[in-house]
């Protein structure tokens, strides 16, 4: 079934629904993305303020054949919420749907709209003595629909796990209208299949996040943060079984860092404190929440002692204030916005086995270097196995110069990670730029499994075309 595009019968037809607040032009921010790999197109915006609008919204979609692209903070790094061909279509951003609707402390639940900015709702958590721990580094722009559509990572996953595992249930509106009420508080609930996991993680394929119940934890009495220079990747691995050994499940985050980024916050962010005269080669941050009565910052200094002794570390600072704490957070936290300055030739986010991260590391430098002479920053969430590694031209030069090359390094790396059993796409989803990625690694029952259901789901193809699976004809863009 052909997809037509929003014409002007169709935006009269809308707006006889809908409140006049629901209807906006097109301004240029919604056509954009953080990367500026594509410039989207729309007929309209709507903005609606409920699940029931978004259901008149979609029912009108659904019955004149007309593209959705829904629309959260605009912070997806891999194209999900743009449109740059095809038939123009309609954009439906949550950004008044912000409501929190319930917070239940001491069932450690929350459930708030689609729209809630991700730090505000750590905010509304934090009121209450609770903490909602997915962050990441758009945190202040990024909407929960649009973390839970993506399945968002961040820097907590090692102890609390990714966006899915932090929802309880979900507010859909399906393609044709009809709004499933799954905002469950339950934590057990055997009647059937999961359909919560079906939508989180599907980028707006296959319906509309509208809300969701998620899980709260309580605050950590005592939280602390260290710096640890490091051997190498293995050495790493070693020290985050000896901190897991020491600490288990009080280690919050666990994160890699090469000199690369250490030497790019320098060139590109030279505010930022280095708390190191000489960047080291390699640099772990760990971060720990402990319960009442004990001391973060002894459990760190006896982490760091055996480790020194087993000969994993060589240097180390454990911050002694929340100030510090915030000092060596702002180093890990900027590599990304550095990276954006300098320009990536191409950036991959890409998770392995823990034990395969050393060998790739490894491979990857010299299979880069045979094509050419490039910079590679490598770092990320070693905890969890994620780690972020781009491609940088060499000094003096820009990645305008690379453009023709782009794509002969991301299958470089892309099969490196596949040959060693890892995956493509870790944290940020597949949207457009991934499409082929899929097509390339996926496996070809899950593929057609996946076809099945957004065919059964979405069996008129209006909700984002052209993100996660490939458009009718074989095009994912």
């Amino acid at each position: 079934m052909s997809l037509k595009s929003v014409t002007p019968a169709f935006i009269e037809a809308l707006g006889a629904e809908l409140p006049a607040a629901a209807l906006r032009e097109v301004a240029a921010h919604y056509l954009e993305e953080p990367r500026a790999r594509w410039s989207g197109q729309a007929g309209i915006v709507a903005a609606p303020a409920s699940a029931e609008e978004v259901s008149t919204v979609l029912r009108h979609a659904y019955a004149a054949q007309v593209p959705v692209v829904p629309y959260g903070g605009g912070t997806g790094l891999v194209g999900g919420q743009v449109s740059p061909d095809g038939p123009v279509p309609l954009l439906l951003s949550l950004e008044r749907m912000q409501a929190v609707r319930g917070l239940w402390p001491e069932e450690n639940v929350m459930e708030v709209e689609a729209g809630a900015i991700l730090s505000d709702v750590h905010d509304a958590a934090a009121a209450r003595e609770r903490l909602f721990p997915l962050s990441i580094a758009a945190k202040g722009s990024a909407r929960i629909g649009g973390t839970l559509a993506t399945n968002a990572g961040g820097v907590n996953v090692l102890r609390y796990g990714n966006a899915r595992d932090l929802c309880l249930g979900l507010e859909v509106v399906l393609p044709d209208g009809r709004i499933w009420n799954g905002l469950s508080r339950l934590r057990k609930d055997n009647t059937g299949y999961d359909l919560r996991d079906i939508y989180i993680g599907s980028e707006g394929s296959l319906g509309v996040i509208t809300a969701a119940s998620l899980k709260l934890f309580p605050r950590p009495a005592g939280e602390g943060t260290a710096l640890m220079v490091v051997a190498g990747p293995e050495a790493a691995l070693r020290l985050l079984s000896m901190a897991k050994a020491h600490m288990a499940e009080g280690i919050t985050a666990f994160e890699l860092m090469h000199r690369q980024g250490l030497d790019f916050l320098a060139e590109a962010l030279p505010d930022i404190r280095q708390p190191f005269a000489e960047p080291p080669e390699w640099t772990v941050l760990i971060d720990v929440g402990l319960a009442r009565g004990l001391d973060p910052a002894g459990a760190l200094e006896t982490l760091f002692a055996e480790a020194l002794e087993a000969g994993l570390v060589d240097d180390g600072l454990i911050a002694q204030s929340e100030a510090q704490r915030h000092d060596f957070w702002e180093l890990r936290e900027q590599i990304p916005e550095a990276n954006r300055r300098i320009g990536a030739v191409s950036s991959h986010d890409i998770s392995l086995p823990l034990g395969a991260i050393p060998e790739f590391i490894t491979k990857g430098a010299p299979a880069i270097a045979a094509l050419g002479a490039f910079r590679i920053n490598c770092f990320g969430h070693l905890g969890d196995g994620n780690l972020h590694y781009n491609v940088f031209p060499a000094p003096g030069r820009s990645r305008a110069d690379h453009v023709s090359e782009r794509d002969e390094i991301k299958r470089t790396v892309h099969d490196l990670v596949h040959q060693m059993g890892g995956s493509v796409s870790a944290e940020h989803g597949i949207g457009r730029l991934k499409v082929g990625d899929l097509e390339r690694y996926g496996d070809p029952v899950k593929l057609s499994l996946m076809r099945d259901l957004k065919a059964a789901l979405d069996p008129r193809g209006i909700m984002n075309p052209g993100a996660v699976l490939q458009r009718a004809g074989g095009s994912g863009a």
